[in-house]
């Protein structure tokens, strides 16, 4: 079985969770998510089954967009409402202009340095099993991309944003670095993954259908992928030169060093190539 499972993450799962449940379904041993959700969290969550799981490290690179409650006056060993929650004071009137300024802050390239409880390894050790053992070692900053961040809704205390990123961010962090900007602290109160890899909550489905209905009903096509990229189609001379690995595939690409990062490459509607960087990446062949 071969192809790309769109699912609406329920709560208390992890994205293995699901993926472990739909492995069993299929009855195909490759299988795997797009971008790890934590348990806590709902929303888009791509699952890649058989041959689609060559496409996997494409869409980990696209950028995501999530919906997140915060509320002031609070902070968290988690730095969500899940973890350790203690009250702090909030010293001043922090109003929706005032937190719409501070959030300028946080767009473009940032440094982001990861919470204690991730998956994120230091010397071979998974973060979140250090912080279980009560220890807080020191994390170097990851940079990160806040595409477009958005106040939804403000009332004094509880927010809601609206958060467009590149892989790797955390947005629980982002609450609690917001409440340091506004000089108190914050805790992300709910997560939503609403849009991934050119996939949206339309396009998902509960996992009560994934166990009910035909699996195979409810699959994408493997090319769907590459969705969220641009795509280019060539002719058979080029399709050709592509197949086999001849750098003269370029000379029938005009403005191939003008191309985006990643380009999906179509020949008779069908995917045959990715370029990477203006050179060929990953070439398929007729049966994916």
């Amino acid at each position: 079985m071969n192809g790309i499972l769109v699912l609406n993450k329920p709560a208390s799962f992890t994205s293995m969770d699901c993926c472990a449940i739909v492995r069993k379904i299929a009855k195909e041993k490759r299988v795997g998510h797009t971008g790890t959700l934590d348990p806590n969290a709902t929303g888009v969550l791509p699952i890649c089954i058989g041959k689609a799981t060559r496409l996997i490290e494409y869409m980990d690179e696209c950028s995501k967009t999530y919906v997140a409650g915060f509320r002031l006056g609070f902070s968290s060993d988690t730095e969500d409402i899940w973890g350790d929650v203690k009250e702090t004071e909030i010293k001043t009137e922090i109003t929706k202009e005032l937190v719409e300024e501070k959030l300028k802050n946080f767009l473009g390239d940032i440094d982001q340095i990861p919470p204690m409880y991730s998956a994120k390894k230091v010397n071979g050790q998974k973060l979140y099993d250090l912080a279980r053992q009560g220890q807080v070692v020191e994390r170097k900053p990851n940079r990160i991309h806040i595409f477009r961040i958005e106040l939804k809704s403000f009332d004094g205390k509880d927010g809601v944003l609206e958060i467009e990123c590149s892989r790797g961010t955390y947005v629980r962090t982002i609450c609690s670095d917001l409440g340091i900007a506004l000089g108190t602290n914050a805790i992300m109160t709910s997560l939503v993954r609403t849009s991934t890899c050119g996939f949206t909550l339309d396009d998902a489905v509960i996992l009560e259908i994934v166990k009910e209905q035909e699996l195979s009903n409810l699959l994408l096509p493997i090319d769907k992928a590459m969705n969220a990229y641009q795509r280019i189609d060539v002719d058979d001379n080029a399709a050709r030169l592509l197949k086999n690995g001849n750098p003269e595939y370029k000379k029938h690409i005009p403005g191939i060093s003008k191309l985006e990062k990643i380009v999906a490459v179509y020949n008779n509607e069908k995917l045959i190539a990715v370029l990477k960087n203006g050179k060929l990446d990953k070439v398929f062949n007729e049966d994916f």
